[in-house]
């Protein structure tokens, strides 16, 4: 298949979560394309130091938004912001989310709600937020769009202890496939990253490290994988990013869904 370089020069990307990790990387990689940036996360001093790397770097603009997007409002709070400031997003990274660990019996329900409120409220009311200027900017600039939506391998069978993660990511994935048909004709790159563990803040968060077993994958690794997908022609729908994890994602396609499960309860056990 030929190469469509996805090229965002000239337009503005907004990423969630932008603090650390994967968000990081997607920072980096965005302004080295030539991208202005819009970073959103809580922490503003780590926002505000990776907006003066990056415009040392690359010589980057980056609108800096400290928010907590788990919060009633934030969402829209963030696109007024936006709107009063004359930004167009041409490129939406919704990596933000969390994890949390423990059986739902021992759960705390306010984390809880913050977790589905941050990994699905969230990623759904910025995607229809600004999904009108990404079609728009992908009609008039070809190759300059995109919308990522951070998933994971979580999203393909239910997780025992991580509940609430699997489910919302299970979200993620079917939501960002259907949004991916229904602009298909607008050449707008839209891809839902499914990668197994990273090796970021993600378990310190979760406090766990049941489920980071074996090795676990690179920042590097997921841009790779990224944007390989983006610089296609066609943008795949779906990125299982390692090829272990592509595999136990499709066993979980064609083993008994119960089989699964128990084989997930017993991986995903507390050390």
């Amino acid at each position: 298949m030929a190469s469509a370089l996805y090229n965002p020069i000239g337009t503005t990307a907004l990423i969630t979560g932008a603090s650390s990790g994967l968000g990081v990387g997607y920072a980096h990689e965005l302004a080295q394309r030539g991208a202005d940036l819009v970073l959103v996360a809580r922490r503003q001093a780590r926002l505000e130091a990776l907006a003066v790397d990056l415009a040392e770097k690359y010589g980057t603009v980056s609108t800096v938004i400290p928010l907590d997007l788990s919060k009633a409002d934030a969402v829209l709070e963030l696109v007024s912001d936006l709107r009063e400031r004359a930004i167009t997003i041409g490129t939406l990274v919704n990596n933000a989310g969390f994890a949390t660990f423990g059986t739902v019996l021992d759960s705390d329900e306010e984390r809880e709600r913050e977790q589905v409120a941050l990994n699905v409220h969230a990623l759904t009311a910025l995607t229809h937020a600004f999904l009108p200027d990404l079609v728009e900017t992908a009609s008039l600039q070809p190759h300059t769009a995109a919308l990522v939506n951070l998933a994971s391998t979580a999203a393909f069978q239910p997780v025992p202890r991580m509940a609430v993660y699997g489910a919302t990511k299970a979200y993620v994935l079917s939501y960002t496939e259907a949004v991916s048909y229904e602009t298909r004709a607008s050449g707008l790159k839209v891809t839902a990253i499914c990668p197994g563990p990273v090796d970021t803040e993600f378990f310190e968060v979760a406090q766990t490290s049941g489920g980071k077993k074996g090795t676990p994958l690179t920042v590097e690794e997921v841009m790779r994988a990224s944007f390989a997908a983006l610089d296609r022609s066609v943008t795949p729908s779906v990125v299982l990013v390692g090829a272990r994890n592509a595999l136990l994602a499709r066993f979980a396609s064609i083993f008994p869904r119960r089989a699964v499960l128990n084989a997930v309860g017993r991986l995903n056990t507390p050390r």
